[in-house]
């Protein structure tokens, strides 16, 4: 019986599956984003988030136990280096999982899990660009946008002098006012 026993197997024996963990983290460290089955992914988190959030405290014995977990230096270093920083400040949750199509072959649910902070479509700092609405229908909607350009462009260069009448007498203003001064 398999009481209290709530980590998923992955159909594996328990050395494969320690092995294949490792190697897993060690590519999303290296990689900050990395294919693979839903199962694996969810999997992978669990055995990720809490290197992470060890290796937000740099000490010898955190870089030690981290090392034995992910049995690669370059991998250890980069966490330790930088995604720590990254994520100093972040409570946990330091993976997201994204569900794709299932695979061809043989139907398994596929998932992309990454690092949040790498990621540079979800981030507030870089917005995906709008795209531009293209339509195939019609030469009218052509020649409507054509006229509506120009007038477009004539309010703002009427609207740009009145600007700079505003300005334009406060500035002599100023130097009445000074003139005024050394009289």
């Amino acid at each position: 019986m398999r009481h209290g026993k709530k980590h998923n197997h992955l159909g594996r024996t328990k050395s494969h599956r320690v092995a294949m963990m490792s190697n897993m983290a060690s590519s999303l460290i290296l990689h900050k984003r990395i294919t693979t089955t839903l199962a694996k992914a969810k999997a992978l988190r669990v055995y990720f988030e809490p290197l992470v959030t060890k290796s937000k405290s740099d000490t010898t014995h955190s870089r030690r136990t981290v090392f034995s977990y992910l049995q690669n230096k370059e991998a250890a270093t980069i966490l330790f280096r930088e995604i720590a920083e990254k994520v100093a400040n972040r409570p946990g949750g330091y993976t997201r999982i994204i569900k794709l199509e299932n695979r061809l072959g043989d139907n398994a649910e596929m998932a992309i899990i990454e690092l949040v902070d790498y990621n540079t479509v979800y981030g507030a700092k870089e917005a995906a660009p709008a795209k531009k609405a293209t339509r195939r229908r019609g030469a009218g909607s052509k020649a409507k946008a054509a006229e509506a350009a120009p007038v477009a462009a004539e309010e703002t260069v009427a609207e740009a002098p009145a600007a700079e009448e505003t300005a334009a007498p406060e500035a002599p203003a100023a130097n009445e006012e000074n003139a005024e001064k050394g009289e």
